[in-house]
């Protein structure tokens, strides 16, 4: 006859055997993350970093819900609607993947965006957004400027530019004003060159657009970031290359593709400052009380390779204030 000492015994060394006693008690919240493009996913990658550094282990006190579109409408509004109907604590968007959500209104919504986000209608200001949604915007006038003036510094010979701009994107009107402020001031002729496209699937809007700007006989081009030629940004990168002309982006993954240079925030820097937000939301903040963040830091990247197939030799200066070369 087993003894109730015995039974006790093996009724505790069962429970501590369990998976439920391995693991904290206490379930785990879940954040979602929606991208409109594929794996690998280097701003995925920047949030983990983000939430690592601030004491989250995936699988332990954390639990990412991903879902990747493939670059796919269809796929990308269906994994927002499978994660609104699922249990997690907040969602983050990546790009243009908060286009998808922008009917979910029960769930906190983070963002890191290129365009307007209260053009956009996602907030009302940038310091008080009053809804569920909060992140961050690269959109910069002053940068936009900037980015001007760092591209004649390194083409000298400057007199047209041509800026190639999609109309479908929150903030285009100012950033253009910006661009042809700052074009104007160091004499050149900024030849506008528009086209409205989804970042989703092939339009002849940007074949046309990149036809027109083959036309106008530029000294060097200007595109704008977004999320539609950020997934052209190979394309691009090749045109430039192709009809000899000296280009400047947004972000360096137009750069890592071919493009001449670029100037702006960091994209995977700013997914990581995103695990700040998602803590402050999974502490009891509301997202219509953090301000929209704007990035302070820029970085200048050049790419060698393609300044060689232009032929451009690139002024010391330029070189010496770069933060990435590639060789």
């Amino acid at each position: 006859m087993v003894s109730r000492r015995a039974v006790l015994i093996g009724v505790v060394t069962t429970l501590f055997r369990s998976p439920a006693h391995a693991q904290n008690p206490a379930t785990p919240p879940r954040i979602g993350w929606l991208s409109a493009q594929s794996e690998p996913d280097p701003f995925l990658e920047g949030f983990r970093e983000g939430l690592q550094k601030l004491g989250y282990v995936e699988g332990q006190n954390v639990v990412l819900e991903v879902r990747h579109a493939g670059g796919s409408l269809d796929a990308l509004d269906a994994g927002a609607a499978e994660l609104a109907r699922s249990n997690v604590a907040l969602i983050v968007a990546s790009l243009t993947a908060v286009r998808a959500t922008w009917t979910v209104k029960d769930i906190p919504i983070l963002f890191a965006i290129s365009g307007d986000p209260v053009e956009a209608g996602l907030a009302k200001s940038l310091a008080r957004p009053g809804g569920n949604f909060t992140g961050s915007t690269f959109l910069s006038l002053d940068v936009a400027a900037k980015r001007v003036e760092l591209l004649k510094q390194a083409v000298p010979g400057l007199r047209t530019l041509v800026a190639l701009s999609n109309t479908d994107h929150p903030g285009e009107k100012s950033e253009l004003r910006a661009t042809e402020t700052a074009a104007q001031a160091l004499g050149i002729n900024l030849v506008y060159v528009s086209f409205s496209q989804s970042p989703f699937g092939a339009s002849p809007e940007l074949d046309r657009a990149l036809e027109a700007a083959r036309r106008a006989q530029p000294d060097a081009m200007i595109v704008f970031p977004d999320g539609a030629t950020i997934a052209n940004r190979g394309k691009l990168a090749s045109f430039a290359i192709a009809q000899r002309l000296p280009s400047m982006f947004g972000w360096s993954e137009y750069v890592d593709a071919g493009g001449f240079m670029s100037y702006g925030a960091s994209q995977r820097e700013a997914h990581v400052r995103l695990a700040s937000y998602a803590d402050k939301v999974l502490r009891g903040t509301k997202p219509a009380d953090l301000p929209i963040e704007q990035p302070t830091r820029f970085e200048l990247v050049l790419n060698l390779k393609t300044a060689r197939l232009l032929g451009i030799t690139i002024p010391q200066a330029i070189s010496l204030r770069a933060d990435r070369i590639i060789e």
